[in-house]
């Protein structure tokens, strides 16, 4: 635990003004260093000594240092406040300043080994290969810079499509207002599902129960109360104060918004950890892909500088040749492709109805090849109807839908469509004005919630659940007016009848209840005790006419679908039959229960539906699919579904979810479907397709660059390419690849999950990267001999002629390397036959069209000359032409050899 709020401040509460809170503007993700870590600390203190004085404040001295009241904020104060502290978000999603951004793109690895080949360049006076790379550091910096705000204020207003909101009284009227704009001294309204905005101090509380996991690793929720606890030392202790991030898992309450944004407990941990979660198998994929570059780089610039050296006795030329190998072998443009890809893929996705609020969360949902969701709204259309309210005997009776109203009507946590469903009979003849004496909330261990009323000269408590639940604190049953004792045997009849609503695919609960003396005010779980089984209510959801259409694209995309539900096995097997949902075994939560991970991680391949789970089960079942190699997304729009969403690959929730099913997710839904989370499962694999285009290309170009380098500069009597060229070549190159996040993506790539494959990617850049060096050789010897460039070695060429005849060489060579780079991204982008069966996205056919046609005109041009390069003969060009197709045909054939062998 971090030492944050231990200690007391003296002096009166009155001292803690809201002005400790403030926030500077543009604050950094991240503070470095001893200085920066001490103020933290002080920060972190400060702010845990004013939580507690608070919390034992007298509530006349808490609103007068809090400027606030009972009726909360007036919203002019509210708007004011949000200009002095700042919006209530945490570090990690704080936004950089321009020159922020621009410094921290700066800091990123490869653009480090850039500027200081740049500043090298400059140093030893080669003015123009030194404005080169500065061009290239201008296109991966400002470039990518523009490109991602561009992307990122799209994304952030898809984000808002979906942000989490919050009841607020705000000048004594009930508001709803985004998280964001929580500041201190707002009263803020809770129920069970919401998440908690700000730290808080509770006013109000009924039955309210918080989980404090996310911070405490405490999987039990704690129940909170207005009491204050004097002289506690720890913010933990405090039995009336909340905390940002943790979730009310049942009851009501209001509390007082005292510590926002980076000053509360979340927001302190949020400064000192606030790297971007944990690394997606594709992150590290990336980073592995990005040092493997970079030692290939520092190897072979040693290599060439030392082999040019000794061979050339110019080492001032040797260096600046390696500098300029050592740029042509920097993936620079790596990290702008992958945002613009992810940002591009999330506004796409946005069309068809999913919202992504966690980029990185696109590099798994196209990897993901298991789903598991509740069946409730994705199988089915989330439309409950109230079919029948039953006695115990299977007759209609009027007594158990009245009581079934009462127990909706009255209770205060989150209504959920069952509930809905049985309000929706608004005429029954019911009691609404019963003064409400308790409540017990619903949990998911009971599995059942009651309400407790005062009815004539009595308390009725009143109690709705699972069937099994409610069965176990049941000792009588009623039919009419007349009460018997509920045996075992006669369980096992009644049961019958319920298990016959179940097996015709209604959801069953039953109702049940006890009256208790006028002088009982106070009610827990354990006076659920005792009660007298009433009957009945059957609900029903019918199922989606386009689930089976659905799965089967599901499946056809090689993800299978898997049900967890909190629901019985027999309303589950129907809807399962109904949508065309083949079901082999079921596991219910007991077994579960009963199986070690081993017994359990066998079990789960095989099994389609998981039945009466709880939200821990769920978690487990989801841990364990992830361990046996599966890239898990888990579907949940309520409390019980986070910790699963949390355990998930992909997190995925629904714009109607609970706020903490919401905040736990990555990716949103617009509708709840399976049709549309297959259409973001698809979008999704484009991405990932696009972004591993560029890095195949680049690792087999880099691959094959290294032989032609290496070989050129042991046998040629000059540099195979002039520096300032290299510089050149690598520049054009990266100009053509900016259309790949827009580029195409064949329709075979998308039918089945793609997984970053590092061991793939390097058998692909051996077998396809030497290709080109063939033909680097042909371009070499067609120089040297045909067209006369070893002539460099005759005693008899002028200095004249040798500089002619080593820019005749450096210029084919150039011409050649530019042309076959560009083309061979047309080849390897697609399995198919390219330009005739796949054709590239507009954009990337402009960049390469537009390259291609620099690299043809630059020899020829006015500025030509200042590169080193000269005219071509005629001829040239129809050698050129030839070794095109021949490079083309060859490499296509072993490309088509390769996915054979090693797959796509």
């Amino acid at each position: 635990m971090t030492s944050w709020g231990k200690g007391r401040s003296e002096g009166s509460a009155a001292t803690g003004a809201v002005g400790s809170n403030r926030r500077p503007s543009g604050e950094p993700r991240r503070r470095k260093g001893a200085a920066g870590g001490k103020a933290g600390a002080a920060r972190a203190e400060e702010a845990g000594r004013r939580l507690i004085r608070l919390c034992e404040a007298k509530e006349q001295e808490l609103f007068a240092a809090l400027g606030s009241s009972p009726a909360g904020l007036t919203v002019e104060t509210a708007a004011d406040r949000i200009d002095t502290h700042g919006p209530n978000v945490l570090a990690g999603e704080q936004r950089y300043s321009f020159l922020k951004d621009i410094g921290h793109r700066l800091r990123n690895p490869l653009v480090i080994q850039l500027l200081v080949i740049c500043l090298l360049s400059f140093l030893l006076a080669d003015v123009r290969s030194g404005s080169v790379v500065a061009g290239m550091i201008f296109l991966s910096v400002v470039l990518s810079y523009i490109q991602e705000s561009r992307s990122g204020r799209a994304i952030e207003k898809l984000r808002r499509l979906v942000q989490t909101s919050v009841l607020v009284l705000r000048g004594g009227r009930e508001e709803e207002v985004g998280i964001a704009t929580i500041v201190p001294g707002d009263v803020v309204i809770l129920s069970a599902g919401d998440i908690i905005p700000a730290d808080l101090r509770i006013l109000q509380a009924k039955d309210f129960f918080v989980s404090q996991s996310v911070l405490t690793g405490e999987s039990m929720p704690v129940e909170k109360s207005p009491r204050a606890a004097l002289g506690s030392k720890e913010v933990f202790e405090l039995p009336n104060a909340c905390f940002q991030g943790s979730n009310v898992v049942s009851g009501s309450a209001r509390g007082i918004a005292i510590n926002t944004g980076l000053s509360t407990y979340l927001g302190v941990l949020s400064k000192t950890l606030s790297s971007a979660g944990g690394e997606t198998s594709f992150d590290r994929g990336v980073r592995s892909f990005v040092w493997l570059m970079v030692r290939f780089m520092l190897v072979m610039v040693t290599t060439v500088f030392l082999i040019v050296g000794l061979t050339k006795h110019n080492w001032f030329e040797a260096l600046l040749f390696g500098l300029s190998v050592a740029v042509g072998l920097t993936p620079e443009m790596l990290p702008m492709i992958i945002t613009v890809c992810l940002s591009k893929g999330a506004i796409v996705m946005s069309r068809k109805k999913v919202i992504v609020k966690q980029l990185q969360a696109i590099q798994n949902f196209g990897a993901m090849n298991v789903i598991c969701s509740d069946k409730t709204g994705t199988l089915t259309q989330d439309r409950v109807v109230l079919e029948r309210h039953v006695d115990v005997v299977n007759r209609e009776s009027e007594d158990v839908l009245r009581y079934a109203y009462m127990n909706s009507y009255y209770q205060t946590g989150l209504r959920n469509l069952l509930d809905n469903a049985i309000l929706s009979n608004e005429d029954l003849d019911v009691e609404r004005t019963c003064r409400k004496v308790d409540e017990i909330p619903f949990d998911f261990q009971r599995k059942r919630m009651s309400v407790i009323i005062e009815y004539e000269d009595a308390h009725i408590l009143i109690c709705k659940g699972a069937v099994e639940d409610v069965y176990g604190v049941c000792d009588r049953y009623q039919i009419d007016e007349e009460i018997y004792p509920l045996t075992e045997v006669i369980k096992g009849d009644l049961a019958e009848d319920y298990r016959e609503l179940s097996a015709d695919g209604y959801r069953v609960l039953a109702i049940a209840y006890r009256e208790y003396p006028l002088a009982k005010e106070q009610f827990a779980a354990d006076d659920e005790t005792s009660l007298i089984l009433l009957g009945y209510i059957a609900l029903f959801d019918p199922p989606k006419d386009s689930a089976l259409k659905a799965i089967e694209a599901l499946r056809a995309s090689g993800v299978k679908v898997k049900i967890l539900t909190g629901d019985n096995e027999l309303v589950t097997l129907k809807v399962c039959k109904d949508v065309g949902l083949a079901v082999s075994r079921v596991l219910l939560g007991k077994q579960i229960v009963a199986m070690s991970d081993p017994e359990l991680k066998e079990a789960v391949e095989e099994t389609e539906v998981f039945a009466r789970l709880t939200p821990s089960q769920k978690e487990r079942i989801v841990t364990v699919l992830r361990r046996r190699g599966n890239v898990v997304g888990f579907m949940g729009d309520g409390i019980n579904d986070a910790p699963a969403m949390r355990a998930a690959d992909v997190g995925i929730s629904v714009d109607t979810a609970t706020d903490i099913a919401k905040e736990s997710a990555g990716i949103i839904l617009l509708e709840k479907s399976l049709m549309v989370l297959e259409d973001g499962i698809i979008e999704g694999r484009k991405v990932f397709a696009n972004i591993t285009k560029y890095i195949r290309m680049g690792a087999s170009s880099n691959f094959g660059n290294m032989f032609s380098v290496l070989g050129g500069s042991l046998f040629l009597p000059f540099l195979p390419m002039a520096p300032i060229q290299v510089l050149l070549n690598n520049f054009l190159y990266d100009l053509s690849q900016l259309g790949i996040p827009t580029d195409r993506v064949d329709e075979e790539i998308l039918t089945r999950p793609r997984r970053w494959d590092i061991k793939h990617l390097r058998r692909f850049m051996i077998y396809i990267g030497p290709l080109s060096s063939i033909f680097d050789y042909c371009t070499f010897f067609l120089m040297l001999f045909f067209f006369k460039c070893n002539q460099f070695v005759s005693a008899a060429a002028s200095p004249a002629a040798k500089h002619y005849l080593e820019s005749l060489f450096h210029t084919g060579w150039f011409v050649e390397s530019i042309l076959t780079q560009t083309l061979i991204v047309h080849i390897i982008r697609t399995s198919r036959i390219p330009f005739i069966q796949s054709g590239p996205g507009r954009a990337l056919a402009f960049s390469s069209l537009l390259v291609a046609a620099a690299g043809i005109f630059l020899p020829y041009s006015a500025i030509g000359p200042a590169f080193g390069l000269v005219p071509l003969p005629l001829t040239y060009w129809f050698w050129i032409a030839a070794f095109l197709l021949a490079y083309s045909a060859l490499t296509h054939t072993v490309k088509l050899w390769f996915f054979k062998r090693f797959g796509s």
